[in-house]
């Protein structure tokens, strides 16, 4: 068994980066993220923190808006709007989830497209499901991708199996993983919780994701001999015997697929590390669009 590193691949990833931000810098541009916090969920805040002090250590203008989770959804709106058409500003990402009474789908379709660097934008999302090279991906599936190919672990006519679709992992990922090219190619079978036999169908994976949200859920028997497994699920677990009352852990059972497995990333430092390092990228790609400017 071999672990894939995401902290490793995160901070080769992250180098790049800065490289490139330093070349825009030399031609008087600086690529800019505005990450906008909505509300106190301690998982949100540390989010954003991690994502405001790598985008600051990389050289890009980084705007961290926190707001009161009682603000309003035409505040919020008129946040989004403004940053919209903030030059200085190349990628807008509003942190998830959102407060209850916040319609989630009409803030992310105010989002300018081309600042869309979660990628959620219904526009991205079609660009993606075409094939359209353009489209500005969501981070962690974009993350899932790199974490392979970065393990000399090539999709092209692998059999994948992916557990969840949502519009922030599964779905787009099972996209990606489809497209021509490197990094695609593969056969992807997209399977849930309502899927018969989930079991039997995760066995027939090359390369296995889970992206569940339920803590542990994979367990040795949805594991063929020698796959590939990418877990993206965080889940904190109470833990009486840890310091903090509690653990995080994915939605693998780690000790008991990890022997079955040729690969196999952790929770934490696995996918993780590489959503941040995404974001990084998109935001880069963003600038260089709207700018007309390659780093």
């Amino acid at each position: 068994m071999n672990l894939i590193d995401g902290k490793e691949v995160a901070n080769r990833t992250n180098e790049q980066t800065r490289l490139k931000v330093a070349r825009l810098k030399e031609q008087g541009i600086i690529p800019g993220l505005a990450v906008v916090l909505v509300g106190d969920d301690p998982a949100s805040i540390a989010y954003t923190r991690t994502k405001d002090r790598i985008s600051t250590s990389l050289g890009l203008f980084s705007r961290k808006i926190n707001l009161k989770k009682e603000t309003s959804q035409s505040e919020l709106l008129k946040i989004v709007s403004g940053l919209n058409a903030d030059q200085a500003i190349h990628g807008i990402l509003v942190q998830s989830p959102l407060p209850p009474h916040i319609d989630e789908e009409k803030i992310v379709v105010t989002i300018d497209p081309v600042k869309d660097v979660d990628g959620v934008h219904p526009m991205n999302v079609g660009k993606l499901a075409i094939g359209d090279p353009t489209a500005l991906v969501p981070c962690t599936p974009l993350g899932c991708q790199r974490l392979l190919l970065e393990s000399d672990v090539e999709p092209s006519g692998a059999h994948v199996v992916v557990i969840g679709r949502s519009m922030r992992v599964g779905k787009p990922l099972s996209l990606l993983l489809l497209r021509k090219g490197k990094g695609g190619d593969a056969t992807v079978t997209v399977a849930h919780s309502r899927s018969r036999n989930l079991a039997g169908i995760c066995r027939t994976a090359d390369i296995l994701v889970a992206a569940i949200g339920k803590p542990e859920f994979v367990r040795r028997e949805f594991v063929k001999e020698g796959a590939i497994v990418i877990d993206v699920g965080v889940n904190r677990v109470e833990d009486q015997g840890s310091e903090k009352g509690y653990r995080i852990t994915g939605d693998v059972a780690f000790a008991e697929t990890a022997a079955k497995a040729r690969a196999i990333t952790p929770v934490p430092g696995g996918v993780g590390p590489m959503t941040v390092a995404m974001l990084m990228v998109n935001t880069v790609i963003a600038c260089e669009n709207q700018t007309g400017v390659a780093a």
